[in-house]
């Protein structure tokens, strides 16, 4: 177990959001139904070859259909809080103009749901799932996407604003354009070095005209969520150290230095060579519109090293010894409270919310009983919520902390490969059965905090 060393008992603030988080095309299943349209993961999944095992989002948890048991299962865990995603393509099949209500209809039912059970929704509008029919208009690389993305918006929030009080513009945009533009991983599984950093300015200005939108519409908060991953040096030369200036650029920077500071960082035309843009001034009035909170979502560290290979030189990433999980990345909570400090340091004061951190670990496709035992997960929730605790003894304004995930779920282009829920799916059944770690989230979010320093129940 991790020695958390914390400055201060590890009690959190009175109010502090403990929850879990989702995303629509990962549990939801029933892509199709009730008029939905198709979106470029529907597309992507099942086109041979793009998934492990070609698995698809087709039936996934049965969320759509199973919303309400999950709903209770949440208040028998004491979630006070659940950050989920809206199917784009549920709510507009053309990506634009009419509006399917029976989408619309599934999400106030969710957020009902939610609030009869005190539980507070966190919405995120876009979590990868871009309608297939936006996608065959450019996607990401027209620039009129910004405009569909907040006439989007303005349907959500005319029909949830008031009961949701916390909204999400974007999801992980890095994630977005590395995977689906750069590299190919993921829908829409293009591979341009030119692409990506169009697809990634786009991603910027919708953002911005969402947040537009929902100041004429709204009256709470909205914000935007990006994944931060802290690089440290493999060496201490100097060809290290400035593949870590390129590569921090490059993951972290790229997305919070136009919202913040309303340009991108200089080592971007060094990554992009030729490949990178100038944009107009106004286009960063637009991206900075300023938000109310900043969602991070963190799992691991890269520890960085020098290289020049195509397609961009932002470094290359060497594997210390240390605990691993099933994907491959590093357990390491202290780099959870440099990003936190780092993101106060650099970009001042804005209030806070861990909207993902968790792991995936192995569990058994089927439960034995009712228990999952899971210590590798509890013991890295457990260092990881301390590193949080650490970040707000340092003065770091963190309003929440959302488990990534509630539910096993479609791990992407991984397939239902690997399970990074709380609480484990039997696939073939659907049956829930809340896992160790789970029971003892439960605890913690019971005593606020308090039960952290408690020996983990191996």
């Amino acid at each position: 177990m991790g020695d958390l060393k914390l400055s201060q008992p590890p009690v959190f603030p009175e109010g502090f959001l403990w929850g879990a988080a989702t995303a629509a095309h990962q549990i939801e299943g029933s892509p199709m139904a009730d008029g939905a349209g198709p979106s470029i993961w529907t597309r992507f999944a099942h086109t041979p070859g793009m998934t492990h095992n070609g698995d698809t989002g087709d039936l996934a948890c049965d969320h759509y259909r199973r919303f309400k048991d999950d709903v209770r299962l949440m208040r028998e865990l004491g979630l006070k809080a659940y950050r989920f995603s809206i199917s784009w393509s549920r709510i507009l099949p053309d990506g634009k103009g009419r509006v399917n209500q029976a989408g619309v209809d599934f999400y106030s039912q969710l957020v009902d749901e939610l609030l009869a059970n005190d539980i507070t929704p966190l919405a995120t509008l876009f979590h990868w799932d871009l309608p297939a029919a936006l996608d065959d208009r450019g996607g990401w690389l027209n620039p009129d996407i910004a405009d569909w993305f907040a006439d989007y918006g303005r349907v959500m929030f005319r029909a949830l604003d008031g009961r949701v009080k916390r909204w999400v513009t974007l999801n992980e945009p890095w994630v977005v354009t590395d995977g689906g533009y750069l590299h190919g991983a993921l829908a829409p599984g293009h591979r341009s070095r030119y692409e990506a950093p169009i697809a990634s300015h786009h991603l910027m200005r919708a953002h911005g005209a969402a947040v537009q939108a929902y100041r004429s519409e709204g009256k709470h908060e909205i914000g935007l969520v990006v994944n931060l991953e802290p690089k440290y040096p493999a060496t201490d030369s100097a060809e290290d150290a400035a593949a870590v200036k390129r590569a921090h650029a490059y993951m972290n920077r790229q997305y919070l230095d136009p919202v913040f500071k309303k340009s991108y960082p200089a080592e971007l035309r060094d990554v992009f060579g030729d490949a990178w843009p100038e944009w107009p001034a106004e286009d960063f009035e637009l991206i900075s519109s300023p938000i109310d909170f900043l969602g991070i979502n963190y799992y691991t560290r890269s520890v960085t090293e020098a290289t020049n290979s195509y397609p961009l030189r932002a470094g290359a990433v060497r594997q210390p010894l240390g605990t691993y999980t099933e994907t491959g990345w590093e357990v390491f909570e202290q780099g959870l409270t440099d990003t936190l400090t780092w993101v106060k340091n650099h970009y001042g004061d804005i209030p806070m919310y861990i909207t993902e951190n968790g792991a995936a670990f192995f569990d058994p496709p089927v439960a034995d009983g009712d228990r999952v035992r899971d210590p590798l997960r509890m013991d890295y929730l457990q260092r990881h919520i301390g590193a949080v605790k650490k970040a707000m003894d340092a003065g770091c304004d963190i309003r929440g902390y959302m488990v990534w995930s509630l539910l096993d779920n479609l791990e992407w282009s991984l397939g239902y490969s690997k399970r990074f829920g709380i609480v484990h799916v039997n696939y073939g059944t659907q049956a829930r059965t809340p896992k160790d770690s789970a029971r003892w989230y439960s605890k913690v979010i019971a005593s606020n905090g308090g039960s952290l320093a408690d020996p983990l129940p191996y």
